[in-house]
C-alpha cells in the first residue's frame, strides 16, 4: 500500500524518495550549525531551542523574516547555487541584529519545482555557511516540491531568524540624540536589494552575458552573486558592550527608508557627508548604464555601506578601533520643519 502510494504520488510530480536523499544531504551541512541550546536535529514536526544557558534579567525575543528577491533569478539561471542561502540568513539575522539581538536559530522554507537532491544540498549548504558566520543554529525547516507552481529549474527561499537580547538594552530608536555620530559599514556589493532594475538593466536593456568582463576584471554574474556581508560578529560585542546606540540594515530602498528607521523622524534628521567612501564599481555602472541620478541610486541601492551605527561622540574612537573599515558618514541633527529626514551634505574638503 506504502509503494502504491508513492507511485501515485510519484505519476502527480512529487518524489518522495528524492526528498528522503535531499534531506539525508543536508544533515552534514545542518551538523556545522549546531551551537548552545540546540535540543533537537532534524526529522521533528519542529525545531527546539533552550533558553536556560543564557542569563538576561529581562529577556526579549526577536524575530525576524525575509527571502531573496529576484537575485533567486540569476542564481536560478546561472546555476550559481552555494552563495544564495547566506543572502537568505543574512537579510534575517542582520535586521534581527540592528534590533539589539543576538541571533539563536534560523528555519528555512525551500519550495521547488522538482526535487533534485545535488541542487538542494548546495542550497541548503549555503544556509547552513550564513548560519555559521551568524552563530545561529539552523534547527528545522521545510522543502516543498511543488511542479504545478513552479517550473523543474525554479525555486523560491525563504527564512526565519529568532534572536535574544535584554528589555533594557532594545536599539529601538529611543537613545539615539542630537549629534550623534554615524559610521558606517561597507557592504559586500549588491547585497540582496535593487535586482528588478539590476536585471533590466544588464539582461534585457543591454543584453549582457553573465561572464561580461568588468573593468576590474571579474565575471558579472560573480559580481551580482556575491552573498550579502553578515555583520554579526563585528556588531554583537560592541552591542553588548553598550557602546551602539543605533543601527540600519540598508536594504530596499537604501539610504533614505532604512537610516530614518534607526531614529525619531520627528525631530531628528541624518546628515550625510557625500564622497566620505569609494562606491563600488557596481553601482557606477548601474547608474552609467540606467542614465540614473546619484540620489535615485541612494534610494535603491545600499551604494557600498551595508549598516550604519549611531554612536555616542565620547565611543567613537573605541569603536572604530574595533572595526578598522568603519566609514564615518556623518551625524544626527536637529530636524526643522520641512526638511527631509535623510540629507546630504558636502564635506570640508569640497566646499
Amino acid at each position: 500500500m506504502e509503494s502504491s502510494n508513492s507511485q501515485a504520488y510519484q505519476a502527480a510530480g512529487v518524489n518522495i524518495e528524492q526528498g528522503y536523499e535531499a534531506v539525508k544531504r543536508m544533515q552534514r551541512h545542518v551538523a556545522r550549525t549546531k551551537r548552545e541550546g540546540v535540543l533537537s536535529g532534524l526529522g521533528g514536526f519542529g525545531g527546539t531551542f533552550s533558553l536556560k544557558a543564557f542569563d538576561y534579567a529581562h529577556p526579549v525575543l526577536i524575530s525576524g523574516t525575509d527571502g531573496v528577491g529576484t537575485k533567486l533569478l540569476l542564481a536560478q539561471q546561472s546555476g550559481k547555487l552555494d552563495s544564495i542561502g547566506i543572502d537568505c540568513v543574512a537579510m534575517c539575522v542582520n535586521d534581527v541584529l540592528a534590533q539589539g539581538a543576538e541571533p539563536l536559530f534560523f528555519l528555512d522554507y525551500l519550495a521547488v519545482g522538482s526535487n533534485d537532491p545535488e541542487k538542494i544540498e548546495k542550497i541548503v549548504a549555503g544556509v547552513a555557511e550564513g548560519c555559521v558566520l551568524a552563530n545561529a543554529a539552523l534547527i528545522g525547516g521545510e522543502t516543498a516540491e511543488m511542479p504545478d507552481l513552479y517550473a523543474t529549474d525554479e525555486f523560491d527561499l525563504a527564512g526565519f531568524c529568532v534572536g535574544i537580547a535584554d528589555q533594557e538594552s532594545l536599539i529601538d530608536g529611543s537613545k539615539v540624540g542630537v549629534n550623534d555620530v554615524l559610521i558606517g559599514l561597507p557592504s559586500s556589493g549588491l547585497h540582496s536589494n535593487g535586482f528588478s532594475l539590476v536585471r533590466k538593466v544588464f539582461f534585457k536593456d543591454h543584453d549582457f552575458d553573465f561572464n561580461h568582463q568588468l573593468a576590474d576584471g571579474s565575471k558579472l554574474i560573480d559580481t551580482l552573486l556575491k552573498p550579502t556581508k553578515i555583520y554579526v560578529e563585528e556588531v554583537l560585542p560592541l552591542i553588548k558592550k553598550g557602546l551602539v546606540k543605533g543601527i540600519s540594515h540598508i536594504t530596499g530602498g537604501g539610504f533614505y527608508e532604512n537610516i530614518p528607521r534607526m531614529f525619531d523622524q520627528a525631530s531628528l534628521k541624518a546628515e550625510i557627508t557625500r564622497h566620505q567612501w569609494e562606491v563600488p564599481m557596481i553601482f557606477n555602472e548601474i547608474q552609467l548604464l540606467a542614465s540614473i541620478s546619484e540620489d535615485e541610486m541612494y534610494h535603491v541601492f545600499n551604494m557600498g555601506i551595508g549598516l550604519v551605527l549611531a554612536i555616542s561622540p565620547s565611543d567613537v574612537a573605541d569603536v572604530c578601533s574595533e572595526l578598522p573599515h568603519a566609514i564615518i558618514l556623518g551625524k544626527i541633527a536637529e530636524r526643522h520643519e520641512g526638511e527631509e529626514a535623510v540629507q546630504f551634505v558636502l564635506g570640508e574638503d569640497n566646499r
